[in-house]
């Protein structure tokens, strides 16, 4: 796994594997999008294939995240070449830490509930509080992206 460390691809100091986290990161909210598009044309069984992959996919790439921060010293080691106070990246690694973490609860628990309703009968009864469920989702992945690339450039350009 020496490969996670080497030099990355967006021309910075990063290594490989933040690149492509990060990369995966910017992308979410189009694909999660798409998946939506789905839902919106009535293909519900698409919507839910997609966005399940979606999610089992995100969770595979922080886990593999994780992994890399961990193996590669943790965050003091990639906070080392920053120009930016200790404090304020810290403050904005917190806010994208609780914005993440929540997300991908909420997420979770859309999907796993939606999988169930689905079986008894979605698009239904049900419907209402998934789209409501949909939009935090949504709106989460939004802020995880852009928070997650706000870090990134806080670490690595700046």
């Amino acid at each position: 796994m020496d490969y996670m460390f080497q030099e990355g691809f967006l021309g910075t100091r990063a290594p490989f594997f933040m690149d492509f986290v990060t990369l995966i990161v910017a992308v979410l909210p189009f694909l999660v999008g798409i998946a939506i598009s789905f839902a919106k044309k009535n293909k519900y069984t698409l919507h839910k294939i997609v966005q399940t992959i979606i999610l089992v996919v995100s969770i595979i790439v922080v886990g593999y995240f994780e992994y890399g921060v961990r193996a590669g010293g943790g965050y003091e080691v990639f906070a080392k070449g920053t120009s930016v106070p200790h404090h304020y990246l810290l403050i904005v690694l917190i806010v994208h830490i609780i914005i993440s973490v929540l997300t991908l609860g909420i997420w979770i628990s859309t999907v796993w509930r939606a999988n169930k309703d689905y079986e008894q009968g979605l698009p239904g009864p049900y419907s209402r509080s998934h789209k409501k469920a949909g939009i935090r989702t949504f709106i989460g992945i939004i802020l995880t992206a852009l928070t997650g690339i706000w870090v990134y450039l806080l670490l690595f350009v700046f």
